[in-house]
């Protein structure tokens, strides 16, 4: 999911081209957003676990914590090495992207790290973990979709146009779906633990929907932006609706989801709405690629 935020901010700042396209600065974001992933799932597991929410009634996976793979010490150990790792990680990219620019713009990204960091350790960690409150949805949509595709495509092209938003809505989309699935395969659990997830405030039934929402709305926010960005220039033809050869593959998740009767089959779908959104995201990324090189034949 981190990666699919960047390939697709990445990909659209390819596709215009302007200032030219720094793959550095293109290495130095994927390896940050992945050091910010390993992040949250490592802070994840360490505040379930310190909250009893993963024990043996959990249906998914066994963390890290809870089968004792790791101690206490050991993962929080790994949360203030990511947590530094990130930092340098971070620092080097502003540095490396916004070069030549005001100090304000550096000051601004640094700030959102610190905020993307901040987010990452609070989702279950603390007493103010804001995965217990229902407000996970809002912070995954956020910084997988807004931030991860906004801030890839701002740090290649030093602009923003509104029209990022769509593709970055739907990667957030996604990934709000994924963690939704999540919450709709622990509900039972969870509420037990008192951990207010989505899922938890409205429903099961209500957040089925919810998660046919997401996947819809998602997918017709990047078939709206290439219609309104890119059908008028003429120079790529149908590759730039390659990405809608995997809407059999959303078709399908949300048929699975429809057929779940046991909450322990939601599990199996996580990791194939992950691996659709990344195909999504190679995909778009493809489209973008060859706007990009066709912008550069006939010089625009």
């Amino acid at each position: 999911m981190a990666l699919s935020s960047v390939i697709t901010g990445s990909s659209i700042a390819f596709a215009e081209n302007k200032a030219g396209f720094n793959w550095q600065v293109f290495g130095l974001t994927v390896f940050t957003t992945l050091l910010l992933q390993v992040l949250s799932n490592l802070a994840n597991d360490y505040g379930d676990s310190e909250k009893g929410t993963d024990n043996e009634e959990r249906i998914g996976p066994k963390r890290a914590v809870q089968s004792g793979l790791l101690s206490f010490n050991e993962i929080k150990t790994g949360i203030y090495v990511c947590t530094f790792l990130a930092l340098i990680s971070g620092s080097l990219l502003i540095r490396q992207a916004l070069m030549g620019l005001h100090i304000y713009y550096a000051i601004f990204f640094f700030v959102l790290g610190i905020a993307a960091i901040s987010a990452a350790i609070k989702y279950t960690v603390g007493d103010n973990a804001y995965g217990y409150r229902g407000m996970g949805d809002f912070f995954v949509l956020l910084f997988f979709g807004f931030v991860g595709v906004c801030g890839s495509y701002y740090l290649q092209t030093h602009q923003m146009h509104y029209s990022v938003l769509l593709p970055a809505y739907s990667i957030g989309a996604f990934a709000t779906g994924v963690l939704n699935l999540n919450n709709m395969r622990d509900h039972l659990s969870d509420e037990r633990a008192e951990k207010i997830t989505m899922v938890v405030k409205i429903g099961l039934k209500k957040a089925r929907v919810y998660h046919h929402i997401l996947i819809i709305t998602g997918f017709a926010a990047s078939v709206i932006y290439v219609f309104t960005n890119l059908i008028s220039t003429n120079l790529t033809g149908s590759m730039q609706f390659l990405f809608l050869v995997t809407l059999v593959l959303f078709r399908r998740h949300l048929v699975a989801v429809r057929k779940v009767e046991d909450p322990a089959g939601f599990d199996p779908l996580l990791p194939q709405l992950a691996i659709s959104t990344f195909i999504f995201s190679i995909f778009f990324a493809v489209g973008m690629i060859v706007v990009g090189w066709e912008a550069l034949k006939v010089g625009l």
